[in-house]
C-alpha cells in the first residue's frame, strides 16, 4: 500500500537541493577522493539537475537530469559523464531513502542512501544477474 504525502515525486528532491562536499571510495583505488555534488531545480521546478566533480582522474565528472520519463510513471535520471558515458536510471526518493537502479545485462546497478545533512550513498553492481557486490561509496556532507 502506498501512502500519499501530498508531494509529487520530483518535489521530494527538495531535500537534496544545495551543495554537498563528497568523499568517494572505490574498491579498485585505495584512497579517499574529495569532490563536490550540487543539486538544483531545473526549469519550472519539474526537473532536478545534479552536477558532480571529483579530484581524481579515475572518477569522472558528471551531470544528470532527474525528471519524469517520456512515457510511464515515476522518475528517471539521465546521466552523462566526462568519459562520454550515458546511462538511464530509474530513481525514487521516498521516506527519506534515495534509490537508483539500472538493469543492463552484465552491468546491473543499484544505489541507496538515507538522506540527512550527512549521509553515505552506496552503489552495487552485478555482472551476473542478482550477484550484487559493493562498488562506489560516497559520503555527502551538506555545506
Amino acid at each position: 500500500m502506498v501512502v500519499s504525502t501530498g508531494m509529487s515525486d520530483i518535489e521530494r528532491f527538495a531535500a537534496l537541493i544545495g551543495t554537498w562536499d563528497t568523499v568517494a571510495r572505490h574498491p579498485q583505488l585505495d584512497a579517499d577522493v574529495p569532490g563536490v555534488t550540487t543539486y538544483e531545480w531545473g526549469p519550472g521546478r519539474r526537473f532536478v539537475v545534479q552536477r558532480t566533480t571529483n579530484e581524481h582522474e579515475l572518477f569522472p565528472d558528471a551531470i544528470s537530469v532527474i525528471g519524469p520519463p517520456e512515457d510511464g510513471e515515476g522518475l528517471v535520471m539521465e546521466y552523462f559523464d566526462s568519459r562520454g558515458v550515458r546511462r538511464t536510471y530509474g530513481i525514487a526518493l521516498e521516506g527519506g531513502v534515495l534509490r537508483a537502479w539500472r538493469d543492463q545485462p552484465g552491468f546491473d546497478q543499484r544505489y541507496e542512501a538515507t538522506i540527512a545533512d550527512e549521509f553515505v550513498g552506496r552503489w552495487r553492481v552485478a555482472e551476473t544477474p542478482g550477484a550484487f557486490a559493493g562498488d562506489l561509496e560516497v559520503r555527502y556532507r551538506r555545506r
